[in-house]
């Protein structure tokens, strides 16, 4: 009997914060034994083509994806996007806004660690490649390469955490307006990671239906950020609502701890995104 395919649907490159190329990420995810991987860098599609490429040399099966950065009253949510026309005039605009605030924000963040750690702008840039969208997370690297800290993990326990002097929060569309953009762009909206209470407060309940009733297609339920009691509460209101439950591994390389596929999606939900979906995965 066949096993099981073992599908991975939220990982970064260094297209946005991950540490691996996006063929770099292919092939990582070749080597995990992964049969299908969603690349879903920050607020940009840069990474698809070389990783597309990579998925056809590798014969691993590609879904084209973005994690979108948007809010919910003043709460930070992220929104994976599967399988939209990358040329969708709104999204694109979506993204080239969002990048720019990204980037200012860092600058302010930047400068305000100049007062009391020896790093500049040029530091931050030394730990991105051409195109990459500028977050928290290069700031971080800039850091562990001045000696001021041993990873990326401590610094956003410590110097990068909110409330401390140094972070500045960012500027991001509504939630409910990215989710229309999405459908409109035929995309396959999924909350990412919507019960991580360690990472700040998660929207509640009213929000999720909200979400829902503008097009929301599924939560992503098994993420290590959500507690166990988060997973229970989330596939509650996923079965409540008709919404897909959605498994992965937010791995970003040797950026953070997460392993490919520690957390893996149903091949009959992947199949419902690829049925959604207006844009083709990639297979070999």
């Amino acid at each position: 009997m066949p096993r099981d395919l073992v599908i991975d649907l939220h990982t970064h490159s260094n297209a946005s914060d991950g540490t691996d190329s996006p063929a770099g990420l292919v092939a990582a995810a070749a080597a995990a034994g992964v049969d299908v991987v969603a690349l879903t860098d920050h607020d940009t599609t840069a990474g698809w083509a070389e990783a597309g490429a990579a998925a056809r040399r590798l014969g691993v099966v590609l879904v084209p994806g973005t994690e979108f950065s948007a809010r919910s009253n003043g709460i930070s949510v992220h929104l994976l996007s599967y399988l939209h026309d990358p040329a969708h005039q709104a999204l694109v605009l979506q993204n080239a806004e969002v990048q720019a605030a990204r980037t200012e924000r860092a600058r302010h963040m930047v400068d305000r660690l100049s007062r009391d750690y020896a790093i500049t702008w040029e530091d931050v840039l030394a730990q991105t490649e051409p195109g990459t969208t500028i977050g928290r997370p290069h700031i971080a690297d800039a850091l562990v390469a001045l000696g001021y800290l041993t990873d990326r993990s401590a610094a956003f326990t410590s110097i990068l955490r909110p409330g401390t002097p140094y972070y500045v929060p960012h500027v991001a569309p509504d939630g409910i307006e990215v989710i229309r953009a999405v459908r409109d762009a035929g995309g396959v909206p999924v909350f990412a990671h919507p019960g991580a209470d360690g990472r700040g407060r998660v929207v509640p309940d009213t929000v999720i239906e909200e979400m829902a009733d503008a097009g929301l297609v599924g939560l992503e339920v098994r993420h290590r950020d959500n507690s166990q009691a988060q997973q229970v509460r989330l596939a509650e209101i996923a079965r409540s609502l008709g919404l897909i439950m959605t498994g992965s591994s937010d791995y970003h390389g040797t950026g953070k701890p997460n392993r490919l596929a520690e957390n893996t999606t149903h091949p009959d939900v992947f199949a419902q995104i690829e049925e959604l979906g207006r844009s083709e995965v990639i297979r070999q």
